[in-house]
């Protein structure tokens, strides 16, 4: 294969032609996947999952356990390079396939970031901003760090979470028994509850010689611990968004990520900034970027772990996010045609082949000439969805 061999220490670009391999095949990979077979790469997908998202676009999507060693060396073999889309991948997984054909991000990205307490403690030790927070073991343990850290606060299984799942919040000390049965014997993480103005993330990428590209910070709207709505840009001042890409800057440096993540932030009533999570990968709140930037994030993933110069971020106008759950289903099929009437309105499909509430369908993207003027135009343009409204 051409391309490169990150562990013998070589490094050459992964020119188009070549075959990228994506592990994980939802609607991330499926966007990677897109941006990589229009600058002229192919795709091999691996995941447990048949007809998948990805797989609908990749020249060969492989069906196998991410554990299943033998299936990811097979898989390992036939591409150039490997990336992923999911991050609750097991460290087997990438240990069998890194020796074989680079994975970016590494496996000690991975190792760091799927687990929260482990994470937290990086950023800590590093001197970066997050939440108090406490080791959980058992519900002693949790009694003691409640008092430590006092109430409100939340309880977080330590390791594989997202979109909210696994975490119950602790309003007193009368609901230390109910959240700790609730972790069901998990290790967990306790954290300080952060009384934020609002909720920010930074998309960014960084290429193998540490050069870095960034979208700014965007303002996120959660509903039910999902992400609802993206504004970008952000409505804070110069100072906080360079606050906050400096530290995604430094975040990725600490990590030594090659490719696309996510830092999400709270900014809090005194107008600092905490970090709540990493995500390393393209993410939910940069898929605005697909429509509204010189270069989306998923072609920035294909360029930075090909090693290819990255791409501009520029946005020539402000633009919204609004997710696609599967609850707009429940009256049938929704009215397309209806949402895509309004300008500058694009809908993003996932190819899912069953609608499940709280499941991630789709997305529509807006632009406009303010941020508001976008937010306003992409809700509108969700709730013309529903023919029943």
């Amino acid at each position: 294969m051409s391309g490169t061999n990150d562990v013998a220490g070589t490094r050459a670009p992964v020119l188009p032609g070549s075959t990228i391999g994506i592990l994980g095949s939802g609607q991330l990979g499926r966007m990677i996947a897109i941006a990589a077979r229009r600058m002229g790469y192919r795709v091999h997908t691996l995941s447990p999952e048949s007809d998948s998202p990805t797989g609908h676009v990749a020249d060969r999507e492989i069906v196998a356990a991410y554990d299943d060693v033998e299936a990811v060396k097979r898989f390992a073999e036939g591409v150039d390079v490997i990336t992923l889309e999911f991050e609750n991948i097991s460290a087997a997984c990438v240990d069998a396939a890194s020796p074989i054909a680079p994975v970016r991000p590494k496996g000690s990205v991975l190792h760091t970031t799927q687990n929260r307490l482990r994470e937290k403690t990086f950023l800590a030790e590093h001197g970066l901003p997050v939440a108090p927070f406490r080791h959980v073991k058992w519900r002693e343990e949790l009694a003691a760090a409640t008092e430590e850290i006092g109430t409100p606060a939340v309880l977080k299984t330590a390791g594989f979470g997202y979109d909210g799942k696994g975490q119950v919040k602790i309003e007193s000390a009368d609901d230390v028994v109910r959240a700790w049965t609730s972790m069901t014997g998990q290790e967990a993480v306790l954290e300080a509850f952060i009384d934020f103005k609002l909720e920010l993330s930074v998309v960014a990428a960084r290429g193998l010689t540490g050069d870095f590209a960034h979208y700014g910070a965007v303002q996120n709207k959660h509903s039910n611990h999902i992400l609802d709505v993206t504004a970008a840009p952000a409505d804070v001042s110069g100072a906080v968004n360079v606050t906050a890409v400096n530290l995604t800057r430094k975040v990725f440096e600490a990590l030594d990520v090659v490719g696309v993540a996510c830092v999400e932030y709270f900014l809090d009533r005194d107008g600092n900034l905490i970090i709540n999570e990493i995500a390393p990968r393209v993410h939910n709140s940069g898929h605005f970027t697909f429509d509204a930037c010189v270069t989306s994030q998923f072609e920035q993933q294909v360029r930075a772990v090909c090693d290819l110069p990255l791409g501009s971020t520029e946005q020539p106008r402000p633009a919204a996010m609004a997710n696609l759950l599967g609850d707009l289903w429940v009256n049938g099929e929704p009215d397309w045609a209806s949402a895509l009437a309004i300008p500058e309105v694009k809908l993003h499909l996932y190819g899912k082949q069953e609608a499940r509430p709280g499941r991630k369908m789709g997305h529509l993207t807006a632009m406009a000439d303010t941020r508001e003027q976008a937010v306003e135009k992409v809700v509108e343009a969700r709730r013309s969805l529903d023919s029943s409204l």
